[in-house]
């Protein structure tokens, strides 16, 4: 069973923050809320926390996993960010957006696309996020919280309705080591994903925020995915 930790979500006591940075440390993967969808996440440096992200993902080592970082300077470590990159991102961090980048030597291969050498990074504008990142030092792995076990999906969202919060820890209780409880309902909200990797920005995935976007006016094309 996973040990549940009950967080404000406004005001994230240290002492919740701290239990749970230190069962990450230890290699845990956990559910937790953000500002977009629930997610599945751990520290990118636990090579087997981020396998065992996969697994419950069903993912090949061929999909990028995008991980969050709590500044736009902090992404400079982890990515090759261009002036253009730094203008577009500057106005959209934090926020719901993950932007697509080259990655640098700091992410780990299990992470990146393993032919583009690019990665997923996203600064979120949630409490509990910015706490878990600044206690940990490391990036987390943010990855929605939808997964199949025996053939069935565990959805954050089935059919047009929601699942409660208790059905959502239930169904992911005993697949991860770690929930965080800030009593945030699930939501089936999802990232906008912006490519800025060329000289061509490209909008991946229209999700939250996505407006925003389009009166920027910086998309040249888009595709849906």
């Amino acid at each position: 069973m996973a040990t549940v930790y009950k967080i404000h979500p406004v005001n994230p006591q240290r002492r919740g923050v701290d239990q749970v940075v230190s069962a990450l440390r230890s290699g845990a993967v956990m559910l937790y809320p953000t500002d977009t969808a629930y997610a599945i996440g751990c520290d990118l440096n636990s090579k087997s926390a981020v396998q065992r992200v996969r697994q419950l993902k069903q993912m090949s080592n061929d999909k990028p996993l995008t991980f969050l970082c709590p500044s736009l300077s902090n992404i400079a470590q982890y990515a090759v960010v261009s002036d253009q990159a730094y203008r577009i991102m500057k106005g959209l961090v934090p926020g719901s957006y993950t932007f697509l980048l080259p990655a640098t030597k700091l992410v780990p291969k299990l992470v990146m696309h393993p032919k583009r050498k690019t990665t997923g990074i996203r600064v979120p504008d949630h409490r509990l996020c910015q706490a878990l990142l600044e206690s940990l030092g490391n990036p987390i792995i943010s990855t929605s919280a939808h997964i199949s076990t025996n053939d069935q999906p565990v959805p954050a969202k089935r059919n047009s309705e929601n699942l409660s919060l208790a059905e959502l820890f239930d169904a992911m209780d005993g697949l991860v080591d770690v929930i965080v409880d800030t009593g945030e309902e699930p939501s089936d909200q999802v990232s906008t994903i912006l490519d800025l990797t060329s000289d061509e920005p490209t909008v991946v995935r229209r999700g939250l925020g996505w407006e925003a976007i389009a009166d920027l006016a910086v998309v040249t094309k888009t595709s849906e995915v």
